[in-house]
C-alpha cells in the first residue's frame, strides 16, 4: 500500500436487523498484517454485540495466504442467523470505494460454517495452504487455511 492511503468516513451499514458499526481504523504500521484496516462491530437492533468484522484494505503474502482481507467472528448466541454473510455483503461497497475488485478470505478447512458463509457469498475456492509453524498468528490446530476469492461486484 502506498503511504498516501486515506481512511474514508464510514457511517453504519445496516440491513433489516443488523448494523455494522465502525469501531476502529488501524494504520498499516499499527497492525500485524501491515495494511490499513477497518474494524467493525456487529450490532443487533436491540443493541447487542453479535460479533465483529474486519476489512483489510490491501494485500501482501500473509493476507493472501493466511489472514485474508476480511475476517469475521460471530458470538455463539448469534450464530445461525447469517450475520457473517450479511456483514460481508454490507461492507462490500467500502471495499469497492477503495478500488478492491476481489477480496481474499480464508478459513480453516474444518470450519464448515465459515465455508458455507463463503459459498453463499459466491466466493470461489482458490485452494488449501499449509501454514508454517513459524507463522505468528492463529492458524488453528490444523495449520491449514482454505483460501477463497470474492468479487466485490
Amino acid at each position: 500500500m502506498s503511504q498516501s492511503f486515506e481512511f474514508l468516513v464510514v457511517d453504519p451499514y445496516t440491513d433489516e436487523d443488523l448494523s455494522v458499526v465502525l469501531i476502529d481504523r488501524q494504520a498499516a504500521e499499527t497492525n500485524a498484517w501491515h495494511v490499513p484496516a477497518y474494524l467493525f462491530q456487529l450490532q443487533t437492533v436491540s443493541g447487542d454485540t453479535a460479533g465483529r468484522i474486519r476489512l483489510r484494505v490491501g494485500w501482501n503474502e500473509d493476507i493472501v495466504k493466511y489472514a485474508g482481507q476480511v475476517g469475521y467472528a460471530v458470538e455463539p448466541e448469534f450464530r445461525g442467523r447469517r450475520f457473517a454473510e450479511r456483514a460481508c455483503r454490507l461492507i462490500l461497497p467500502l471495499a469497492r470505494k477503495h478500488g478492491l475488485e476481489t477480496l481474499w478470505i480464508t478459513c480453516q478447512p474444518g470450519n464448515v460454517a465459515s465455508r458455507r458463509t463463503l459459498e453463499r457469498l459466491g466466493a470461489e475456492p482458490a485452494g488449501i495452504l499449509d501454514v508454517p509453524a513459524s507463522y505468528p498468528l492463529d492458524a488453528g490446530e490444523e495449520r491449514q487455511k482454505m483460501c477463497f476469492q470474492l468479487s466485490t461486484h
